[in-house]
């Protein structure tokens, strides 16, 4: 490798969690003086020539090798973990692996959620999630492996200027709350409901995706902490510290059906904790909820969904579902057209941005 090369991929081995930034110090400043970058790996590290050859092979992990399986290429990128499109050897059939970042391996934190995770996908079975086949270890990785699912997250149709029309939106919102009730006969709240984590397959399937947060029942969180994406938490999320409740879920998917419909999130800002605070204190107004356009239907779930009060929202999934599928029939009874575009019924408006994870 040239200089330049080395200097980029030492780049690679601490963004990947490789190396400390400690460790590449010293490194960088023998780069600096002309020496070679494999030879410091193995002088100033203490990695053998077998692990200094796997990272040079696998550019740092982007490209990695697991036991058994033939990596084809890339899925995405999620906060914790890589995911892979790869065929497995002995059968053929293709899976996605989800392999773990180095940097967050040596955490037994992040460790037990992401085999938690794992093992959950694998003992749940419902068409709206995507099916797991277990956690694994290849090598020093460790990963997951799941169905493929072909198709985008709500949030990369977002991102992309597209508005849900109302009714398409309440079928998608529909397929979600259905998920989420089979979790609650489990005993679950995903405590993560976002356009982010909820997939349309290129079959028209809704899917529900990352359990990273998903925890059974009543379980509370740590006094003061919040657990999830603070654009879509729960007042009584927000707060930090509260149980973990379907209602809770039940907001943020009132979240989820507003920014999808209005092109927006009701509640923003450049800091977590002001957008925390937003969620709690501030009154949901949207006037483009009353516009032309949209039903006064809309604008009820909406307001019943996100109450500030867990106690006027909706109390269990069967309610919710019970009454958006009187509003899709209601709906299609009076034969809505969707406008141009694809069957999901989208139309342009301004990019919203991506979300921000608070843990």
């Amino acid at each position: 490798m040239s200089s330049d090369d080395d200097f980029k991929f030492l780049v690679k081995l601490v963004h990947h969690g490789h190396l400390e930034r400690e460790q590449a110090e010293p490194l960088l400043g023998r780069l600096k003086q002309g020496e070679a970058l494999p030879g410091l790996l193995l002088s100033l590290t203490g990695w053998d020539e077998e692990r200094v050859d796997r990272m040079i092979r696998t550019d740092a992990g982007e490209r990695p090798e697991v036991t058994g399986h033939e990596v084809l290429g890339s899925l995405g990128v999620g906060g914790t973990a890589r995911v892979f499109r790869a065929r497995e050897k002995k059968t053929g059939r293709q899976v996605a692996l989800k392999i773990l970042e180095s940097s967050y391996a040596s955490n037994p934190v992040e460790v037990k959620a992401f085999v938690d995770e794992a093992r959950l996908l694998q003992r749940l079975e419902h068409p709206g999630l995507v099916k797991g086949y277990g956690p694994a270890k290849s090598q020093d990785q460790l990963l997951s492996r799941m169905e493929i699912v072909e198709g985008r997250t709500l949030l990369e149709y977002l991102d992309e200027g597209h508005l849900f029309q109302e009714d398409s939106a309440f079928k998608i919102v529909l397929e979600v709350a259905e998920v989420l009730s089979y979790m609650a006969t489990e005993g679950l709240v995903h405590r993560d409901v976002k356009p982010g984590n909820i997939m349309l397959t290129d079959s028209g399937r809704v899917k529900l995706i990352d359990l990273g947060f998903c925890t059974a029942q009543d379980a509370k969180d740590g006094e003061g902490t919040a657990r999830g994406t603070a654009q879509y938490l729960s007042p009584e999320q927000a707060e930090g510290g509260a149980s973990a409740d379907l209602r809770s879920d039940i907001y943020s998917l009132g979240v989820t059906l507003y920014q999808l419909t209005i092109g927006k999130l009701p509640f923003d800002g450049d800091e977590s904790e002001d957008v925390l605070r937003q969620h709690v204190m501030e009154k949901l107004s949207s006037p483009e909820l009353k516009g032309r356009g949209h039903s006064p239907y809309l604008q009820y779930f909406i307001e019943k969904m996100m109450s500030k009060e867990a106690d006027l929202r909706y109390q269990d999934w069967p309610e919710l579902v019970t009454d958006i599928q009187e509003q899709v029939r209601g709906a299609e009874s009076l034969d809505y057209k969707a406008s141009a575009g694809d069957g999901r019924g989208r139309r342009r408006v301004k990019s919203t941005g991506r979300s921000k994870r608070r843990s």
